[in-house]
């Protein structure tokens, strides 16, 4: 299966709006609620896409009833660590005459020692049989940076990490097999800019050579950049006609990856199948309600470049 994990789910909001006025009454021209977050998200895309999944995350509070309803509607399979803490709430406001979409976010609130211990022995668990791990989304505050290297010293397949800073470079040795930052999370979590490519190309060598076996880097629409010890690829998303909601894109793109892993396929391959389904993702108001029957097709089309044997 693949295991879907994290500690910040959402509960989201997501308004449409047909001109977003700062400092004035706005309603809504329409309205919706759905679950989210990135580990959330990542977990029902796993599930569309097809294939066993599990998504294993902490909630609590009034949301939680209403993610397990949905969950539970969309046949998704689960597990939650309950927690004191309520889960946040974030809003999405999509402004369909500038074109925008502004995001409200909630940062994750703090969970007990004894939560995190029981997020800790239900992730050994599921991870004991998973056969790819996506370990995704940011640590609530007081979580050690290296909350995330524990969980990992527990899990003997391949994984898919997507958070930054600190915590991401506690486990580049233990050789994770895929690493997701975008450009911005990259430059954070290294502390210095990335102007260039060839600085960016660089940063990416460089964490490499610390152990992690592949980086892969977004940058919104622009070319995804993906590396190993010794090979660098270059990969161009396709044009979308028309962006409806771009919220959790990366996490499409995160269980693309892993779906494509699972079936034992080449990383760059992998990414291919990721970015097809980001892609559908920017196209749908919901995020990650993916559409496998249509996915190779739209990943075939996807131009790949090997840029160099080595960088």
């Amino acid at each position: 299966m693949i295991l879907s994990a994290g500690l910040t789910p959402a509960w989201q909001q997501i308004l449409v709006l047909e001109g977003l006025r700062i400092g004035e009454v706005n309603r809504a021209k329409r309205a919706v609620w759905c679950a989210s977050g990135k580990v959330l998200n990542a977990g029902i895309a796993a599930h569309h896409l097809g294939g066993p999944s599990l998504t294993l995350a902490t909630v609590g509070g009034p949301a939680e009833p209403q993610i397990a309803a949905e969950f539970q509607a969309l046949g998704v399979p689960f597990r939650w660590v309950r927690t004191e803490a309520p889960t946040r709430v974030c809003t999405t406001l999509i402004d369909r005459a500038s074109r925008t979409i502004t995001e409200l976010v909630e940062n994750g609130r703090p969970l007990t020692v004894a939560e995190l211990d029981e997020f800790q022995r239900a992730f050994a668990d599921e991870a004991s049989r998973a056969e790819v791990v996506i370990l995704i989304g940011s640590l609530p505050a007081g979580t050690p940076d290296t909350y995330y290297r524990d969980l990992l010293q527990r899990a003997s397949c391949p994984v898919v990490l997507d958070f930054r800073g600190p915590g991401l470079m506690s486990v580049l040795d233990l050789q994770p097999t895929v690493i997701k930052p975008n450009r911005e999370e990259l430059a954070q979590t290294l502390n210095r800019p990335l102007d260039d490519d060839r600085e960016l190309l660089a940063a990416m060598r460089a964490l490499n050579e610390r152990g992690a076996r592949w980086v892969v880097v977004t940058q919104g629409s622009q070319p995804v950049w993906v590396s190993s010890l010794d090979t660098v690829y270059r990969l161009h998303p396709p044009a979308i006609d028309e962006v409806v909601n771009p919220i959790a894109s990366g996490d499409a793109l995160s269980a693309g990856i892993a779906w494509g892993l699972r079936a034992g396929r080449p990383v760059p391959d992998c990414v291919r199948l990721g970015l097809a389904a980001a892609a559908q993702n920017v196209r749908q108001l919901l995020p990650c309600r993916l559409n496998p029957a249509t996915l190779e097709a739209e990943a075939a089309a996807i131009t790949i470049e090997q840029i160099r044997a080595t960088v």
